[in-house]
């Protein structure tokens, strides 16, 4: 296998600025778009407390990701780590998981692109949008990862150049009353309406799992370190950064909705965004918006499908998937496991095609248990990562996680208690019977694989 795989290696054709946009990219998806004024709904104001606490769990496990991948930029990262430091299973159930997770996370993408290309054409049925979207992403990611980087630094780039303009418009109502007569707005919202905190602590506590969710994607700066030109520079830099964005977009795009607006009216007509954008008159708000939102969603199912190939082609390395998958095109990217999954994803053009309405949710609460289970993962794996190296060794790491053990248990406790929170929460609960049904599934086709 060693000459074979030598001349089969990715190509590190990712700069410092792809990487930074992957990274934020990955984080701000149709979460913060669509689903925020459901956690608004939630936790009424305090949703900034959630947002605020999620950032925190979140830069500890990017702390976590980007200690191992400093020290072994691989593509395919946490599952690599995981097969070599807690063993094969680990390595399998984590990465076989993770794709699952950016197909399904991928299913959810395409729905949602179809419902914002109908509000310009009533008439395209929303399963044709979500073929042609999968045919155009699935083509861009087979060129060289350039291609893909290229496409990606854009698409991310117009969801915070729109999200960057909103606060800054927001912050002009408010300060100086523009579109408001000269009136300066006052912060009054934020607990004129029951309150900072209208349904007390189970609001906040219930709203966290949504929170989480909508933070899905940021540990995809662990699987670019493969491809990364220069990732001892790149990936510090991206991952700090990555969490205080994180925090100023959600958090300053989430107070100035609810300051402009009440809480409990966000998001009933339509989307918070648009509302701000109407307030001070900008013609075409919805059209531009509707834009902005369509570019997030592709932006995210772009990067998904980045991962999934990347996934099988590390998964095949680790003998932990078929050797078919360990082949990489002309371009040095692993074609076979690109179209693998998109032969899956044709799965979500078939339920666009007979039910549209119940496909979010479900999706969404299924990717959730995904996600946490690659977090506690990478955690775990950071543990072991660490003890595995003498003294000397730990002190010469690039990029130390802080406070190490310490933070990794507390990281690891508040994601337990976030899937025991989804077990009191309808739409939620559904995926915790999911969970099991697919470790199973892997466990025996791990124990066949290796009988093999």
């Amino acid at each position: 296998m060693g000459k074979h795989h030598e001349s089969e290696k990715l190509q590190r054709g990712l700069d410092n600025r792809h990487i930074q946009l992957i990274a934020l990219g990955g984080a701000i998806g149709v979460g913060l778009f669509y689903g925020s004024s459901a956690t608004i709904q939630m936790a009424g104001p305090s949703i900034l407390l959630s947002y605020l606490i999620g950032g925190i769990v979140i830069f500890t496990i990017m702390r976590a990701l980007g200690e191992m991948a400093v020290d072994e930029p691989i593509s395919g990262s946490f599952s690599s780590y995981a097969h070599r430091y807690l063993g094969p299973f680990a390595g399998y159930l984590t990465g076989w998981t993770y794709w699952f997770m950016w197909v399904v996370v991928g299913m959810a993408e395409i729905t949602v692109i179809g419902v914002y290309v109908n509000y310009w054409f009533p008439d395209i049925p929303q399963w044709v949008t979500a073929l042609a979207t999968l045919i155009v992403v699935t083509v861009i990611n087979l060129m060289n990862v350039k291609a893909f980087g290229e496409f990606e630094f854009w698409l991310a780039l117009i969801k915070v150049v729109a999200i960057i303009g909103m606060i800054l418009v927001g912050l002009g109502i408010i300060l100086f009353g523009f579109g408001n007569g000269g009136q300066p707005m006052g912060l009054d919202n934020l607990w004129a309406h029951g309150g900072f905190m209208p349904n007390g602590k189970e609001g906040i506590l219930l709203s966290l799992v949504l929170v989480m969710f909508s933070f899905g994607g940021v540990e995809l700066v662990g699987i670019t370190a493969g491809e990364a030109k220069d990732p001892r520079k790149s990936i510090p830099s991206a991952i700090n950064n990555v969490v205080w964005r994180i925090l100023i977009f959600y958090i300053g795009a989430l107070a100035i909705m609810m300051i402009l607006y009440p809480w409990n009216e966000v998001g009933s007509n339509g989307s918070p965004f648009v509302l701000i954008f109407d307030k001070i008159g900008i013609p075409g708000a919805a059209h531009i918006i509707n834009f902005v939102v369509l570019t997030a969603a592709l932006s995210a199912f772009n990067s998904g499908m980045f991962s999934t190939g990347r996934m099988l082609y590390n998964l095949s390395l680790q003998n932990n998937a078929p050797k078919y998958f360990g082949r990489l095109n002309k371009h040095q990217t692993p074609r076979r496991g690109i179209l693998f999954s998109a032969s899956f994803l044709l799965v979500a053009v078939f339920l666009n095609y007979i039910v549209p309405e119940k496909v979010f949710m479900f999706i969404s609460s299924v990717a959730t248990v995904a996600v946490i289970t690659s977090w506690t993962i990478i955690l775990l794996t950071q543990i072991k990562f660490r003890q595995s190296k003498t003294k000397e060794e730990v002190g010469k790491l690039a990029f130390k996680m802080p406070l190490h053990p310490l933070s990794n248990y507390v990281a690891l406790a508040f994601l337990a208690f976030v899937i025991v929170l989804m077990a009191f929460m309808d739409g939620m609960r559904e995926a915790l019977y999911v969970a099991p049904v697919w470790f199973l599934i892997l466990y025996i086709g791990y124990r066949l694989k290796t009988k093999k």
